[in-house]
């Protein structure tokens, strides 16, 4: 019995002398060993043998990148208000003996030195410098922990800040300040807009006029030569029609006077006749009254004896000429006047109309400035005052009859109706 405890007792002591003398350490690890409470060694992803009851491992470090998120941290500024900060530390331990031995809590360490760190950095900023300025403070911050902790074994790789809390009111003084910032940028983006609305509204109403007065200015163009053309035709007409009347006038005065040439007039029928006009003359409204001379009938026969011879009856009578010289005037087919009875539509005319027409159907040509400009018409030239004042043809000259041979004066002949 006894052997069998002592030898329960010797397996039981060399189980526990090969626990103690295998340690296993996996990757990304470091285990810091002693022997006999000194520093020994740092071994790394193996199998280790240790000494039994000398050797020991004194800790084990985590040698992958670490997150550590510190909470907020009330931080004064520059302008005194008070801020809450919190913050992102990522470091790595690139020497185990010096984390284990140079310093007790390197994570309690790294924090509080990241807060003073901050503080420091933050408190000589204003609270505007400190909201937009992020990345300055995250590169002053690593600056400052990568040169402290490299004594003991770590590398900080960045300093994040997650959060910056302003106090309630500041907060709520930045939403107002916000929403003025975005209302003016409104008011100007709308008064732009506006500005560009009415630029264009006037632009277009601009256009618009330029259109109406070219339109306006061709209208009274055709409207001028159409009047023009109008007063020459009617002239025209009451030319020929004057011409007409005084040819019928001439006509009736022949008869008339052959009439009476051929009646042989007395002193008594002229005296009749003349009673009889005296009244139509005295109907107008402007004559009250009218004085006949009494000595009337003897200038009638003073007139009778002058140009009539008296017959045997003793009565004077008017005898016309043997001969009488014809009186040379135009005839109704004469060419002088033949082309004033013409209806025929003038060439000229027609042709000025088809010109205007086709200048009006011209599009406008829009110009850089926005001024339109219209390339003159290839049937009728832009012409200077000068030049229409030089191809103006002369005014039609009158042919003036020879003088009558029988005229004493050298008058020449005038169609009735007219005088000279």
């Amino acid at each position: 019995m006894a052997v069998l405890i002592v030898a329960a007792v010797l397996v039981l002591l060399v189980v526990v002398v090969v626990f103690k003398s295998i340690a296993l350490v996996p990757q990304a690890e470091a285990a810091v060993i002693e022997r006999l409470g000194r520093y020994s060694r740092t071994v790394s992803g193996q199998l280790t043998f240790l000494v039994p009851f000398a050797d020991r491992v004194r800790a084990k470090v985590d040698l992958r990148e670490r997150v550590v998120s510190f909470p907020p941290q009330p931080v004064i500024t520059q302008d005194n208000l008070t801020l809450q900060i919190d913050s992102v530390v990522y470091f790595q331990v690139t020497s185990p003996q010096a984390a284990v031995y140079e310093i007790s809590n390197y994570i309690a360490a790294v924090e509080q030195l990241t807060v003073t760190t901050l503080r420091n950095v933050v408190g000589g900023m204003t609270l505007e410098e400190t909201l937009t300025s992020r990345d300055e403070i995250n590169n002053q911050l690593r600056g400052v922990l990568d040169e402290a902790t490299g004594r003991w074994g770590l590398r900080v790789a960045r300093v994040e800040l997650k959060a910056i809390d302003p106090p309630p009111s500041i907060q709520e003084s930045m939403e107002k300040q916000m929403k003025a910032d975005r209302e003016k940028r409104a008011m100007i983006l709308t008064a732009e807009g506006n500005r560009e609305s009415q630029i264009k509204t006037a632009e277009g109403a601009k256009q618009a006029q330029i259109l109406a007065a070219e339109g306006g200015k061709q209208s009274n163009i055709l409207s001028a030569e159409g009047e023009r053309q109008s007063r020459i035709l009617r002239a025209q007409g009451e030319r020929a029609a004057a011409y007409l009347q005084a040819q019928g006038q001439a006509k009736a005065i022949e008869k008339v006077f052959a009439a009476i040439k051929s009646g042989k007039p007395t002193p008594e029928l002229l005296a009749y006749q003349y009673m009889q006009t005296l009244p139509l003359v005295a109907k107008g409204d402007a004559n009250k009254v009218w004085l006949v001379p009494s000595d009337f009938g003897k200038a009638l026969e003073g007139f009778a004896k002058s140009f009539g011879n008296q017959g045997d009856d003793g009565v004077f009578r008017y005898e016309p000429p043997t001969a009488d010289v014809a009186q040379s005037r135009p005839e109704d087919g004469d060419d002088e006047v033949a082309d004033w009875f013409d209806t025929a539509p003038d060439p000229a005319i027609a042709q000025a109309v088809r010109a205007a027409e086709e200048t009006a159907r011209t599009p406008v040509d829009t110009g850089p400035a926005g001024v339109p400009r219209r390339e003159p018409s290839p049937h009728r030239p832009v012409l200077s005052p000068a030049q229409q004042q030089q191809q103006e043809p002369p005014a039609e000259e009158q042919p003036r009859p020879a003088p009558r041979a029988d005229d004493p004066h050298g008058k020449p002949w005038q169609p009735p109706g007219t005088f000279q």
